[in-house]
C-alpha cells in the first residue's frame, strides 16, 4: 500500500509540473522565451524553447512509466480474497426460480391419531 501511494503521488506531482511547462509554452513561439529577448542572454530564445520541449517530453514520458509502476503496485487483497462483487454474484438467488415447500409430513405424525407413540429410545 506504500508504494502505491508513493508512486501515486510522484505521478500528482509530476502532472502538476507539465501543466505548468505547457502553460508557460506559447505555441507560436513566445512564452517564457519571448521575455528573454537581450542580446547578451546566455540562455537565449532558441535554448529556452529547447529544454521546455525537452522537458514537457521527459515529464510525459515519466508520467507513463509511472502509471504502468502504479498499476502493477496496486493493492490487492490476499490469494483467497475474493472481491466483493464476485461474492454477491456468487451468492445471488434467482429471482426466476420456484421456491420449494416442505410437501413431506414429518416422522412423529405417523402414528395414527389419538395412540400415543410409547417406543422408548
Amino acid at each position: 500500500m506504500g508504494i502505491y501511494i508513493f508512486v501515486s503521488v510522484l505521478i500528482i506531482i509530476a502532472c502538476l509540473l507539465q501543466v505548468m511547462i505547457v502553460l508557460v509554452q506559447n505555441s507560436k513561439g513566445g512564452g517564457l522565451a519571448a521575455n528573454f529577448t537581450s542580446a547578451g542572454q546566455s540562455m537565449g530564445v532558441r535554448k529556452t524553447a529547447d529544454f521546455l520541449e525537452k522537458a514537457t517530453w521527459t515529464l510525459a514520458g515519466a508520467i507513463l512509466i509511472l502509471c504502468v509502476v502504479a498499476t502493477g503496485t496496486i493493492p490487492r487483497g490476499g490469494a483467497n480474497s475474493r472481491s466483493r462483487i464476485e461474492n454477491q454474484i456468487q451468492n445471488a438467488v434467482d429471482p426466476n426460480a420456484i421456491p420449494t415447500l416442505p410437501t413431506a409430513t414429518p416422522s412423529n405424525s405417523a402414528t395414527p391419531a389419538g395412540q400415543q407413540n410409547t417406543e422408548k429410545k
